[in-house]
């Protein structure tokens, strides 16, 4: 999008013209498979020209916030899960930017610049000369993660769908302006009652009118385009509580990720004695592999960064199915929850990319 901006350095494989002013909405939670199935609740995005996107690994909230705040995976980004293991300081929770589980907060010993010292997308707008802005929750403003991956952009805090519409309108009047707008409702429910429940179909429809309000708005010059960090599954009964498998925590130091994808580090030693125990015990649930074997086969971008390396458990384990890797006495309430995201199915991976413009 910056790149149909007119911003040097990118590179635009978007079907759209030169524009003035655009906004990237991300809907977290909106697959691409759910919205096919159903469209008919979403008819103004069923209607626009969209396509596909592959969100990457781990198809999850701070590792797809984090790939549009930085332009790169998270091999290089370095949010590799809702929960990851930082050198020297335990494991971070990601969105809530402390200890997991249960953990104080870790910004004085963890400054978000330093987790994630990349230049943002935003940051690059401003300097080329674009207006760069984010549209997102006011609860977020002051947020360890929008500092981590958000900086460099003015933050316009919003509470409900409407000030959400009519902030977007107001931001694309600049030009040239870059917006980056979020709505987080249709992952809550999502994980809530699961994806295609009642409540989420009810919801959905509120996204579609959203869209279709900034969309009705649009002026000539203007762009938008509407995307999601990942898709998400209701786990099923075939899901398993990894705090009541003692035969899986033998030799384990810690375990991070989340239900869906799961980071495990083992005690020094012990390496080959966990990866043995959880491949035996996960055969056909979930794809167990070694930290090496993950970055051989891409999981985490095209390229890991020695400083993002440590992040990534030593052995990565994602859900098949509806498969889930609970942790009913650690993490009470991501355990209970019905809809799960992180895996590499395509119902967690593919989102979709809706495109509208006004010449």
């Amino acid at each position: 999008m910056l790149a149909v901006l007119g911003v040097p350095g990118f590179a635009n494989t978007l079907d759209l013209p030169t524009v003035s002013a655009a906004c990237v909405l991300l809907v977290d939670g909106l697959g691409w498979e759910l919205l096919e199935q159903h469209a008919a609740d979403a008819p103004v995005l069923a209607a626009l020209n969209r396509s596909p996107l592959q969100v990457g690994y781990p198809s999850t909230t701070a590792a797809g916030l984090a790939a549009i705040g930085t332009g790169v995976a998270s091999g290089e980004h370095g949010m590799t899960g809702y929960t990851f293991e930082v050198p020297g300081a335990g494991v971070l929770n990601a969105l809530r930017w402390s200890g997991h589980p249960g953990g104080p907060d870790l910004r004085d010993r963890l400054p978000p610049q330093d987790v994630q010292p990349l230049p943002t997308t935003f940051a690059r707008a401003a300097a080329a000369g674009v207006r760069a802005t984010v549209v997102s929750e006011a609860q977020f403003a002051k947020s360890a993660l929008t500092e981590a991956v958000q900086r460099g952009g003015e933050y316009v805090g919003v509470h409900a769908l409407g000030d959400l519409a009519a902030s977007v309108l107001r931001v694309l009047e600049t030009a040239p302006g870059f917006c980056y707008a979020y709505h987080s409702q249709l992952d809550q429910l999502g994980h809530l009652y699961g994806p295609g429940s009642p409540a989420w179909r009810m919801q959905l429809r509120q996204v579609d009118r959203l869209v279709e309000s900034i969309v009705d708005g649009l002026t000539p010059g203007r762009a938008l385009a509407v995307v999601a960090d990942h898709g998400m599954v209701a786990v099923d009964r075939t899901a398993v509580d990894l705090d009541a498998m003692p035969q899986l925590l033998d030799g384990v130091r810690t375990i991070a990720g989340e239900v869906r994808a799961r980071h495990v580090y083992a005690r020094e030693g012990a390496l080959a004695d966990v990866l043995a125990a959880w491949r035996a015990e996960l055969a056909g649930c979930a794809w167990v592999v070694t930290r090496d074997e993950a970055i051989e086969a891409g999981w985490f971008g095209p390229r890991v960064s020695d400083r993002v390396r440590p992040r990534i458990g030593d052995v990565v384990v994602a859900a098949r199915d509806r498969f889930g890797l609970l942790r009913r006495e650690a993490e009470p309430i991501e355990s209970s929850l019905i809809g799960q995201h992180g895996s590499l199915t395509t119902a967690e991976q593919l989102v979709p990319l809706a495109l509208a413009h006004r010449e």
